[in-house]
C-alpha cells in the first residue's frame, strides 16, 4: 500500500457522545452551561486576585495560573463539542486536530504540574511558616510557573508529533468527542509500540512525579499538623490546603486511570467518558471548590459585591 494512502487523511470524523438527536440536544444545553459555569468561576477568580491586594500572594498566584490553565483548556475541547452537538456529521480537518491534541495535552500536563506547585506552597506554609516569605519569594513563583508551562509545552510537542506521525491506512472514525492521543493510537495500523512507550514515560514526568511529590509534601504537613497541640490550630492548618488536596485528589486520580494504562482492557467507551468527565467537569468545579473552601476568597468576592452595590446606589 502506497505511503501516503497509510499516512495522512485530510479529515477525521468524531463519534461524539450519541447519535439520538435529542439527546445531542439534550447534552448541549448541559455542556453549554458547564461552559459558562466555568468561565465565570475561573474569570471570577482572577478577577478578585487581580483587584484584592490580600490575595497577592505565592498561592493565590498559582491559583490564578491555575484558572487561566482551566480556562484554557476546556476552551480547547468544549466549543467544538457545542457546534458537533447540532451537526449531522462530526468532522475535524488533520491540521486543526493535531492543534486540538498539542493543547489538550499542554493545558493538562501545566495543570498537573501547578498543582505539585501549589503543594510545594502548601508545605513550606505549614511546615516551615517562618521562613515562608523569604522561601516563596516572586522569584521563585514565576520560576515555578514558568518550568510547569514549559516543560507541559515541551512534552505536548513530543506527544503530538509522535502521534500524528501514525498512518491509518484511510481509517479516519475517531470514537471520540475531541482529538484525544489514546483514540488517536487506536486508529492507526501499525504497531503502536513506540506511542505506548512515550505515553507511559510521558505520564511518568507530568503526572507520577508530581503526584510522588505532592503526596510527599502531603506527608510532611499532616506530621507538622498532628504536632500541633490545640484542635482549633490543627483545623486551622488543614484549613489552609483542603481545598488544593480536594482539586489534587480529583484531578491526579482520574487522570492517572486514564492514561497510565494504555494497554489495559477498559474500553473506548470508558475511556471517552473518563475523559469528558475530567476534561468538562473539573474545570468547572475548581472554582467553586476553592471559593466556597476559602475564606479568603470569599471576603474578597463579598468586598467586590459590597462595593458594586454602593456604586448602584
Amino acid at each position: 500500500m502506497r505511503r501516503d494512502n497509510m499516512t495522512w487523511v485530510s479529515e477525521f470524523v468524531l463519534m461524539g457522545l450519541s447519535s439520538d438527536r435529542q439527546t445531542q440536544t439534550g447534552l448541549f444545553v448541559l455542556f453549554g452551561v458547564v461552559y459558562l459555569l466555568t468561565l465565570l468561576g475561573n474569570g471570577l477568580i482572577i478577577l478578585l486576585i487581580g483587584l484584592d491586594a490580600r490575595l497577592h500572594l505565592p498561592m493565590y498566584f498559582f491559583l490564578c495560573n491555575l484558572s487561566v490553565v482551566d480556562i484554557c483548556y476546556i476552551t480547547s475541547g468544549v466549543p467544538q463539542m457545542l457546534v458537533h452537538f447540532l451537526l449531522e456529521k462530526k468532522t475535524i480537518s488533520f491540521t486543526w486536530c493535531a492543534v486540538q491534541l498539542f493543547f489538550i495535552l499542554a493545558y493538562g500536563g501545566s495543570e498537573f504540574l501547578l498543582l505539585a506547585a501549589m503543594a510545594y506552597d502548601r508545605y513550606v506554609a505549614i511546615c516551615n511558616p517562618l521562613h515562608y516569605v523569604s522561601v516563596m519569594s516572586p522569584r521563585l513563583c514565576v520560576t515555578l510557573a514558568a518550568i510547569s508551562w514549559l516543560v507541559s509545552l515541551a512534552n505536548s510537542a513530543v506527544e503530538t508529533a509522535v502521534t500524528m506521525s501514525l498512518p491509518t491506512c484511510g481509517q479516519n472514525v475517531l470514537n471520540h468527542v475531541s482529538c484525544e492521543i489514546l483514540a488517536l493510537v487506536r486508529l492507526a495500523c501499525v504497531d503502536t509500540t513506540l506511542n505506548q512507550v512515550v505515553i507511559v514515560a510521558s505520564s511518568i514526568v507530568i503526572l507520577l512525579v508530581p503526584c510522588c511529590l505532592v503526596s510527599l509534601s502531603y506527608c510532611y504537613i499532616v506530621a507538622a499538623i498532628l504536632r500541633i497541640r490545640s484542635t482549633q490550630g490543627r483545623r486551622k492548618a488543614f484549613g489552609t490546603c483542603a481545598s488544593h488536596l480536594t482539586v489534587v485528589s480529583m484531578s491526579y486520580g482520574m487522570a492517572l486511570i486514564t492514561y497510565m494504562q494504555p494497554h489495559s482492557t477498559v474500553s473506548a467507551e470508558q475511556d471517552k467518558v473518563a475523559m469528558v468527565l475530567y476534561a468538562v467537569v473539573t474545570p468547572m468545579l475548581n472554582p467553586f471548590i476553592y471559593c466556597l473552601r476559602n475564606k479568603d476568597m470569599k471576603a474578597a468576592l463579598t468586598q467586590v459585591l459590597n462595593r458594586s452595590s454602593e456604586l448602584e446606589h
